[in-house]
């Protein structure tokens, strides 16, 4: 199944922000990655939860 991208700039940064760390430490679990994003960029917990499916949807 096949997600739009997400709305907003910060979930956007926050997309590019995991692709990026999961480039360079493919060992680092999606929920980690994601409470990293969450942090970084100011993410509501709806918006991390989001982000977590998202993530691990677009994986698949």
């Amino acid at each position: 199944m096949t997600h739009p991208f997400p709305e907003g700039e910060h979930l956007r940064a926050a997309v590019r922000y995991i692709a990026e760390r999961r480039a360079t430490h493919p060992e680092l679990k999606f929920v980690v990655l994601v409470d990293e994003a969450c942090v970084q960029f100011d993410l509501t917990p709806a918006e991390g939860e989001f982000l977590l499916r998202f993530v691990r949807e677009s994986n698949k």
